[in-house]
């Protein structure tokens, strides 16, 4: 049976039944509760023969906070935790590659804990990348039905199972800017994800970016892509491989994460070379749960090791 503390409701019935002068066992049978409950607040509480409730119940407060275990709370802990926020990394990930590494860490919900009452450094709510919900902007750049849809892949490349298939769409700059834009790309496997800066969202643009992204790396990290049925757009093909479009191309991780580093209204013709790769840098070098915690960078390596 659990035991229910006092509530400032019963408080103040027991300062008018005291004041009255009934007993403890008296004012219990009243309230319900053990004579030993009412004892133990009266002695408690009561000073020179009175006992008031308002008093009594900031008493209760203060001893409630005072009772309260500190956890497992280090400046040692705390400060690292800081770096890996300040890093980009969510509070999962953070405590899911430290376990991995065979350090002793809270669990994520704690840290979000810390950060919300202030255990954490000021300011470092900022870091975190849900700062709100976000609406579904409504495409504007024209459909049309032409290739494969995702679902006539082959099964080696919808279940992941091979390395070498990547997904392409475009981060546009905010209405109003200029026509400068990204082209994103992501390796379905390793979940590895590059940016290529364009002057704008052309077909000739796209296939521009689309072969300095397949010169970066060696034959065989680019076996297919699917790519993202905007007009212009109707084939990129990988010499000597197969390509396919979507029906629908679906908001990528890599989206999201971009927009984590480049807000809505970002003029991307504005954006340069060192801040682009420095956000690619923190997005690529993030434990990821679906790689068992490990990096996109480190299973991208090890995928490229096994193609030399």
């Amino acid at each position: 049976m659990s035991y229910a503390h006092l509530s400032i409701i019963e408080r103040s019935k027991l300062e008018i039944l005291h004041q009255q002068g009934k007993s403890a066992r008296a004012i219990a049978r009243d309230l319900g509760r053990h004579h030993a409950t009412i004892s133990r607040e009266l002695h408690r509480n009561e000073t020179q023969h009175s006992y008031r409730a308002e008093r009594s119940q900031e008493s209760y407060v203060q001893r409630r906070k005072s009772c309260i275990p500190s956890g497992k709370w280090s400046l040692e802990q705390s400060t690292l935790i800081e770096e890996k926020l300040r890093a980009t990394w969510s509070p999962e990930q953070i405590v899911e590659r430290l376990r991995q590494e065979g350090q002793s860490v809270v669990c994520f919900k704690t840290i979000y804990r810390w950060l919300y009452s202030g255990r954490l450094a000021r300011g470092i709510l900022t870091v975190l990348r849900h700062k709100g919900k976000r609406q579904k902007p409504a495409e504007t750049r024209g459909k049309f039905a032409v290739g494969k849809t995702i679902s006539q892949r082959p099964k080696e490349v919808r279940s992941r199972e091979t390395f070498g298939h990547w997904e392409l769409d475009t981060v546009v700059s905010g209405r109003g800017k200029s026509k400068g834009c990204l082209a994103t790309f992501i390796e379905r496997r390793t979940r590895l994800y590059t940016a290529i800066s364009m002057p704008d969202r052309t077909a000739l643009s796209m296939e521009i970016a689309f072969g300095v992204a397949a010169s970066q790396y060696p034959a065989g990290a680019f076996q297919t892509a699917t790519a993202d049925p905007w007009q212009g757009v109707r084939l990129l093909r990988q010499p000597g491989s197969r390509s396919w479009l979507t029906g629908v191309f679906r908001r990528s991780v890599f989206f999201l994460a971009t927009r984590e580093f480049f807000p809505k209204g970002t003029d991307f013709a504005q954006i340069t070379d060192e801040a682009l790769e420095t956000a690619l840098r923190l997005i690529n070098h993030r434990p990821r749960k679906c790689l068992g915690w490990r990096t996109a960078h480190e299973s991208f390596s090890e995928e490229l090791s096994h193609l030399a």
